[in-house]
């Protein structure tokens, strides 16, 4: 009988791997060219290359297909048909809501506006928002939306939830989409953290922040085309609205662009899951989904299946 084979696209994951187990061949695999087996048990693809890449696995015969990413738009469409997929979920979720915590406090209490006056040698005494007794609406109430609210509320807050269908769970109300304008209007911070998919492609637009109060921050973590660049632009152009974003459209957002010169406007380059927790955590998903095939069981986190 063959041995369970596993492809990892990096050498630093292959060895987190092989420190812990020796019941499988690893063998590394970016992708970027040929598969190095026809059988390959489970292929873990690369973090944050783009998607056109999945298009390799054809003529692979696999078990799994196991992705970095929580988010899996546009995947469908590329991956061979035949293909069981799973996202990371689990893995993130803790460092997505660690920099939306420090996108809020550094938007609430100006740090951008201290550290520019500190390069250029300027001691600027400023008084602003705090996040304590802040109203903080979450738009998207799946495993970073949890994490991001245990955060929260630490901190003092009154924390709603928003989801695509409204529920009852033992916190209290999860409203549904269908009072997003009403939640709007009475948030002092409002957090984005919903996939991207038809349905939610361009949510953040003219009205959705139109429906804002002035002053509001809102910060997105989700994907840059949940939200209208153009409206962002309209709204904190002005100062009326305060923007922390991790994620834009276009993407990288290109130099120069307008939204890099507002003061009122945070950017980080995407980088929610981008931390040292990334890799023991990643491969701890994997470790598990090599017992569960080993032992015959369904992998977790199957979000297709082609």
């Amino acid at each position: 009988m063959s041995r369970f084979r596993v492809s990892v696209p990096t050498e630093v994951l292959y060895r987190a791997i092989d420190e812990s187990r020796h019941d499988v061949d690893l063998v590394l695999w970016d992708m970027n060219g040929p598969a190095p087996a026809s059988s390959i048990d489970i292929v873990v693809t690369p973090y944050i290359v783009g998607y056109a890449i999945l298009a390799r696995l054809e003529g692979v015969s696999t078990r799994l297909v196991q992705s970095q990413l929580n988010g899996y738009d546009g995947v469908a469409e590329i991956l061979p048909s035949g293909i069981v997929y799973a996202n990371a979920a689990g893995v993130h979720e803790t460092s997505t809501a660690e920099l939306t915590m420090a996108l809020i406090l550094a938007s609430q209490r100006g740090i951008p506006d201290f550290v520019r006056a500190a390069e250029r040698g300027q001691w600027q005494f400023q008084y602003h928002q705090s996040l304590a007794d802040r109203r903080v609406l979450l738009v998207g109430y799946g495993g970073v939306g949890r994490a991001i609210e245990e955060r929260l509320l630490p901190f003092e807050t009154t924390v709603v939830r928003l989801a695509r269908h409204e529920r009852s769970d033992p916190h209290g109300l999860v409203y549904g989409f269908d009072a997003l304008n009403v939640q709007l209007a009475l948030a002092d911070i409002v957090v984005v953290g919903v996939p991207l998919d038809q349905s939610t492609q361009g949510l953040i637009n003219d009205d959705f922040l139109g429906a804002m109060r002035d002053g509001t921050l809102l910060v997105n973590i989700a994907r840059g085309k949940v939200a209208d660049t153009e409206a962002l632009l309209k709204h904190a152009s002005t100062g009326r609205l305060r923007l922390a974003l991790d994620v834009t459209d276009p993407e990288p957002l290109p130099e120069g662009h307008p939204l890099f010169a507002l003061a009122n406007v945070l950017i980080s380059p995407h980088v929610g899951g981008a931390t040292s927790a990334m890799l023991p955590r990643m491969a701890r998903l994997l470790n598990a989904q090599i017992d569960r095939l080993v032992h015959g069981d369904e992998p977790a986190n199957v979000v297709l299946r082609t």
